[in-house]
Formats: structure tokens, C-alpha cells, sequence
């Protein structure tokens, strides 16, 4: 196939690049190298692939999906968009939020307008996020399943982690997301996501698309971004042990997660990618194997070898959520996906593997 790959310059994106060369794939990346994350072209591009790149590589054409420009022609011979163009993370505060309604937002609608001028009908593989969900799945023993209440300030400060139950405001015990669960976005960039879904499944009928949105759980390997605002808990781990400093852990690090290594959501694109007949839906893409993040932080300062006890600093982030942990036997069953990197190695072998320098400040 002939793919485009929106943000392929990036950490998940430049592995889905190699991957989709690998299997003799004609690829070509757009990517605005965005200065939060980039500091100039990465030394990762992959020469057999195309490349379109921002002000940053020296090109006067615009590489910035949220831009009309950046469309004229970009889907002349493309079977496929894998659209993995993102701000990623929690960010600062609300000073982001237009940030991430242009780069996600609107760089998708500019996306599907051009599809729609063009008379564009391929196949989309999105890359959305299992923060869509809000938290993960609950049980209360008396009421069943249940969505937890928000948790409050007063039970944060007071450290008390738990969601309650909305009937009774008892603790709940935890459980697997399926796809099916209702989505509650509790931040910018999660509702930046969930539009994201909503946009590519409302323009599918006209487009005559299919879109596969692949909820990513929490990615980590090779290429991470390094100490910036909007890197995830892993890089963050990372960045402190590669400095001689023990994790920092908020909470009291029970919050669950399931760490997912970037090769294999490499292989879930791919599979959505190449399969006979397009999946339209949402997908779980997830290790299958929760861990704590006290425990993955004590994995990742064991393998540094150094006697870096994690911390728990106790405090919290608004917008963070304690529990999201994935079913993952959709993509399973669809796809034929199964993670091949079970956490403990991954992010074992993560403490020595490279970052991406941070940006220039």
C-alpha cells in the first residue's frame, strides 16, 4: 500500500515508519516537528520513506496537519492515512487547551475536509488513547458495575485514592475496560481524542472511510520524549533515574496501568493497516499485564542498579485518573494482536534505551 503517516517524525510514529517499510510499504510522513517536542529533524528518519517536515527542517512547505495548505495534493495515490499527529500528555494547565484543539482537533477536520474535496475513500488507522475512557472499569459490591463519582479535592487531600461509589460512596474495586464502556474525557487532551473519534466516525458515511481508532494505553520504548510537560510516567521515571534521582511517585503509587511497549503498538497499526477488510471501531492496545506504578518504578530503579528507592511523594495532578487498565481481547480477535513485550522486561530494558533530546527552551 501507499500509507501517509500524519506525525511520523514522532515516537510512535517513526516506529510505525520502520515497521511499515520493513514490510515493503510505500510511506510518506508529514510531520510540523512541533518545537515542544522537537528539537529539528530526529536522527531516526528512516531513509526509504518520504518525508515532509516543518520550519524546523529548512522546507518552506507547510507540514502542520491543522493547515489547509498542508493538504493540497497530499492524498494524490494514498491507499491509506495512519494519523498519529497529536500534542500528547496533560500539558500544563488550561493555557494549552487551544493548543490541543488545533493540533488534534483541527488538524483532524482539515484532514477529512481534504479527504471530502479530494473524493478521498481509503482507510484511517487514528491513533486515539485510553484516556477516552476517563476511569477504568468499577464494581461496587452492592450496586455492580458502576461509573465512579469524580474524585474530590477534599478525599485527594485527605489521601484518599479510591473512587466511590455514586449510589452508596463506598470503594470500588477495579477491573478491565472493555471498548463498549462509555467514554468520560477529564482533560483537554482527552476530549481532544474523543473528537477526534467522533470526527472520523461522523465522516466516514460521507467519505465512504473506514476508520480503526487503536485506544493506546501507556506507550513507552525507544524515542520517548524526555523532561518536557507532556512526556508519559515512564519517560518521567526514566528521566529521573538517568539523573541520579529515585522516582518521584504521586498517590501512593497503587494507581494501575497497563504499559504497552511502542514496538507492539507498531504491529497493532500494521495489523489494522493490512487487514483484508477494514475494522471500523474502536480498539484496546494494551500488554494485557496491569502494573502499579510504584511497581514500575521499583522494575525500573532495580535494573538501574544504582539503590534508587522510588519515592512516594504522596500529592496529585488534577485531570489524573486512578485506574485504567484495558481488555485487550477485541484487537485479539480482530486484529490477531497479542503484545509480544511483556512489561517487566520492557521496562526493564527501557532504563538503558535512548530518549529524545528535549527541545530547545
Amino acid at each position: 500500500m501507499n500509507v501517509l503517516v500524519t506525525g511520523g517524525a514522532g515516537f510512535i510514529g517513526s516506529h510505525i515508519v520502520d515497521a511499515l517499510v520493513e514490510r515493503n510499504h510505500t510511506v510518506t510522513v508529514i510531520d510540523s516537528l512541533d518545537p515542544a517536542a522537537h528539537d529539528g529533524p530526529p536522527e531516526w528518519m528512516n531513509p526509504n520513506a518520504t518525508w515532509r517536515l516543518g520550519p524546523a527542517s529548512g522546507e518552506a512547505r507547510s507540514a502542520d496537519v491543522a493547515e489547509e495548505a498542508t493538504w493540497d495534493g497530499a492524498l494524490e495515490g494514498i491507499d491509506a492515512v495512519c494519523h498519529q499527529a497529536a500534542k500528547v500528555g496533560l500539558g500544563v494547565d488550561l493555557t494549552d487547551a487551544p493548543a490541543y484543539a488545533i493540533n488534534n482537533d483541527l488538524g483532524t477536520a482539515r484532514m477529512l475536509a481534504a479527504m471530502s474535496a479530494s473524493g478521498w475513500g481509503g482507510r484511517i488507522v487514528l491513533a486515539s488513547s485510553m484516556v477516552v475512557y476517563g476511569e477504568g472499569r468499577y464494581a461496587c459490591p452492592d450496586h455492580g458495575i458502576v461509573a465512579p463519582l469524580p474524585r474530590r479535592s477534599d478525599d485527594l487531600d485527605a489521601d484518599r485514592w479510591e473512587p466511590r461509589c455514586p449510589t452508596c460512596r463506598r470503594e470500588l474495586t477495579t477491573g478491565l475496560v472493555p471498548e463498549d464502556a462509555a467514554i468520560d474525557p477529564r482533560n483537554v487532551y482527552a476530549a481532544t481524542k474523543a473528537h477526534q473519534e467522533h470526527l472520523c466516525g461522523a465522516a466516514s458515511a460521507e467519505l465512504g472511510t473506514v476508520t480503526t481508532a487503536l485506544r493506546y494505553h501507556n506507550v513507552y520504548g525507544p524515542r520517548m520524549p524526555r523532561d518536557t510537560p507532556y512526556a508519559g510516567v515512564a519517560s518521567i521515571f526514566r528521566s529521573q533515574l538517568a539523573n541520579g534521582r529515585p522516582p518521584q511517585v504521586f498517590e501512593d503509587g497503587g494507581q494501575r496501568r497497563d504499559f504497552v511497549h511502542v514496538s507492539d503498538v507498531a504491529a497493532a497499526n500494521i495489523a489494522a493497516l493490512e487487514r483484508p477488510v477494514p475494522y471500523a471501531g474502536a480498539l484496546n492496545v494494551a500488554s494485557g499485564h496491569p502494573f502499579t506504578l510504584l511497581d514500575m518504578a521499583r522494575t525500573m530503579a532495580a535494573e538501574d542498579g544504582r539503590g534508587l528507592e522510588p519515592a512516594v511523594v504522596g500529592g496529585y495532578r488534577i485531570g489524573d485518573v486512578r485506574h485504567v487498565t484495558a481488555d485487550a481481547n477485541l484487537a485479539r480477535s480482530v486484529l490477531g494482536f497479542e503484545a509480544q513485550v511483556q512489561p517487566s522486561d520492557g521496562l526493564a530494558a527501557f532504563v538503558h534505551e535512548p530518549l529524545r533530546r528535549p527541545p530547545a527552551r
